[in-house]
């Protein structure tokens, strides 16, 4: 029987489409059992997951950050590990340690919470930078190193970090490396009085996540990660792109604009966003509105801007207004 990877290979792009489609709204449908009332965020999310990204999620504290995670992981059946961030942890609480064994004589390699498909790491600016910086290598090559010994990290990996944006004492803020390195950032928000009651009522008794079950396999999800980079993206809407993040260098109230990771995470959103909408090409409204999720967190406002209480998302919004979108020829002649 032919596995998933094999039978990706053999479809046609409609089919394809199809395969991200189905698998994106099964594991949205999922998750949103158990988070009430934010399908629009829960969507950012599996989007992030499906364009092989790492995603922050800045919020207060209760609102489901680590559920969804949780949910997440189960709905895929991938490993999960939660990482709670304190200001005494050390890289090898987060990567893992070698140990000396009596008996064999040998170091023996073993496993930090990194090492899963799913890694939640809560209150992440709680940690200090060398303990922040631990987290590099995982993000962008897939891999940590303990004492010059390489270990590949299982795939699919996603590391989904939270921060309350409002408690700043004892906390170190997140670099610039760091941050550049999350495809985007999401807030959940509070919920509304109705889906309140929605949540009371469904945990009077116990919690919907005991009851999520795996929706979709690993080889489903690599599948439709995998289909998501045939989406044609016309040359027009890469201008659009680059015009976008180079406007925000060139902005008169920013100290530091998006880097080219920036417009490629752009690029690779806009592409899943399109294949989980089942068109085979992305659109300019595809970037537009991905583009205060992946380029906002990337941008330092300048000090007079945040004087007069300036934040980054406006300016994501003015640059958004002042940059021509392309016309009709935007989605151009399929090659």
């Amino acid at each position: 029987m032919p596995d998933q990877n094999q039978v990706y290979n053999n479809a046609r792009p409609r089919q394809r489409l199809e395969v991200v489609q189905n698998v994106a709204e099964r594991i949205v449908h999922s998750v949103s059992q158990v988070i009430v009332g934010k399908r629009n965020e829960v969507r950012m999310t599996v989007l992030g997951l499906i364009s092989q990204g790492h995603i922050l999620i800045e919020d207060i504290p209760g609102v489901g950050k680590t559920m969804m995670a949780k949910a997440l992981a189960k709905s895929i059946g991938c490993s999960f590990s939660r990482i709670q961030f304190t200001p005494d942890m050390l890289p090898s609480d987060v990567t893992g340690v070698s140990l000396f064994n009596q008996a064999t004589r040998q170091f023996e390699f073993r496993a930090g919470p990194i090492m899963a498909q799913i890694v939640l790491a809560d209150e992440i600016n709680r940690a200090t930078p060398k303990t922040q910086a631990a987290l590099l290598e995982a993000m962008e090559e897939k891999q940590i190193t303990v004492d010059g010994v390489t270990y590949a990290l299982d795939q699919p990996f996603l590391l989904l970090a939270t921060q309350n944006p409002i408690e700043y004492e004892g906390t170190f803020p997140l670099p610039e490396a760091q941050l550049d390195r999350f495809i985007m950032r999401i807030q959940l928000g509070y919920p509304t009085p109705h889906e309140e009651m929605s949540i009371l009522t469904s945990q009077q008794y116990e919690h919907p996540l005991a009851n999520v079950l795996q929706v979709v396999s690993v080889e489903e999800l690599i599948a439709a990660q995998n289909a998501t980079r045939q989406v044609y993206v016309s040359e027009y809407v890469k201008q659009y792109i680059i015009a976008l993040v180079s406007a925000s260098r060139q902005h008169p109230d920013v100290y530091l604009g998006s880097s080219p990771r920036g417009s490629l995470a752009l690029f690779r959103c806009a592409q899943t966003r399109a294949a989980m909408a089942g068109r085979d090409a992305v659109e300019p409204d595809d970037v537009k509105a991905l583009a205060e999720a992946t380029l906002a967190h990337r941008i330092i406002v300048g000090p007079a801007a945040r004087i007069r209480d300036i934040s980054a998302r406006t300016i994501v919004q003015d640059i958004l207004n002042a940059t021509p979108v392309p016309g009709g020829s935007a989605l151009g002649m399929r090659p």
